[in-house]
């Protein structure tokens, strides 16, 4: 049954905020409906996958597999709630490496998958990818920048990181290497090979129409979700910066999160590598740059201006899963020492200032 009970939610939340029920349970509810939203829009991509092929297939996943975390922020940007959008953008790539990767390797370890070999030249692309978009999100943060320049300087970056965005899928189309071998990053995470993935046969149109009920619902929750979250979040008296990266980005990347973990528990080591590393450097090279576009077509002062935890969050990160990832195969504690530091991030923006902002 998976995450698919969740679904129960949809009416709950709906019913909630037509009564102007309390804004924190009408977050919470919400939020748990649309993790299993996210899920679904998946599941319609790699069945339609299946019929388009792995290139279109690989693509297809690729760019609706971020479609959770786009329609969160474009309806968070319609509510003004920048920062927490950008906050989110950080959460997403610090959760995905830090929690998403230590939970997974986590869950091999408990099934007694003592090597934990992965793909190491995959994840070296990934890295590459990671680093790219960690200048892109540095850059406009290290100058002293003026108000207009600051969101000249983002749409520039935010176009140079989509069309790294673009050159990586075009790579799909046109791959290097020889069949066989591991042909680029965004076709991993789309590869069938569970016996749980096998049994799901659903046709042609009925992903389809799945797909298309799926994304008009999220919109609707995600819609409903922003409304609650400033109000929810002033009432537990958290920060927008503590909101966006511990639960704005973790109810986007539930999905990919759960998907990472049932990988690792059937062996699928190189599966769950590519899930989070993959969703990480498409959140910095897709998702960022869209909702910087978006932004901009709002009239919301969207940037890539990010605050010095964040940038510092994000540096550290990328850094520790490099030189982690680097000889293709972890030791047993690898996974606890990578939550560990997911959750000494977490108390330090716990207690950052709310004055702080990136831009």
């Amino acid at each position: 049954m998976g995450l698919k009970w969740l679904l129960v939610f949809i009416p709950v939340g709906i019913v909630l905020d037509w009564q102007d029920a309390n804004p924190i349970l009408v977050f919470a509810t919400s939020a748990l409906a649309i993790i299993p939203l996210a899920s679904l829009v998946g599941d319609a991509t790699e069945a339609l996958a299946r019929y388009l092929g792995p290139t279109m297939g690989g693509f297809l996943n690729a760019t609706l597999g971020n479609a959770p975390e786009i329609i969160i922020g474009f309806f968070a940007l319609k509510q003004g709630l920048v920062e927490m959008v950008k906050a989110s953008i950080t959460g997403s790539i610090i959760g995905n490496l830090l929690f998403g990767l230590g939970v997974s390797f986590l869950a091999a370890n408990l099934k007694g998958h003592r090597k934990l070999h992965y793909d190491i030249e995959s994840a070296r692309t990934h890295g590459g990818l990671l680093m790219l978009a960690m200048f892109g999100l540095i850059v406009p943060a290290v100058f002293n920048f003026s108000t207009t320049s600051e969101r000249e300087i983002s749409l520039e970056i935010s176009i140079v990181l989509f069309v790294i965005y673009l050159g990586s899928v075009i790579l799909t189309f046109f791959p290097e290497k020889p069949k066989g071998e591991a042909d680029d990053t965004l076709e991993i995470a789309v590869k069938p090979e569970t016996p749980e993935q096998e049994e799901s046969g659903w046709s042609r149109n009925k992903a389809l129409a799945i797909l298309i009920s799926v994304t008009v619902t999220l919109a609707v929750m995600s819609e409903i979700m922003t409304d609650a979250v400033d109000p929810a979040a002033k009432s537990l008296g958290l920060t927008p910066l503590f909101v966006g990266v511990f639960l704005l980005a973790m109810v986007g990347n539930t999905a990919e999160l759960f998907n990472a973990v049932r990988f690792a528990r059937n062996g699928h080591l190189d599966l769950s590598v590519g899930i989070t590393l993959g969703s990480s450097s498409q959140m910095a090279l897709m998702v960022a740059p869209t909702l910087v576009f978006l932004g901009y077509y709002l009239g919301q002062d969207m940037n890539l201006v990010f605050s010095q935890f964040e940038l510092i969050a994000v540096v550290m990160t990328v850094v520790a899963i490099m030189n982690m990832l680097q000889v293709g195969r972890l030791k047993r504690k690898a996974g606890a020492l990578l939550v560990a530091l997911y959750f000494m991030l977490g108390f330090g923006f716990f207690y950052a200032p709310a004055s702080v902002t990136g831009g």
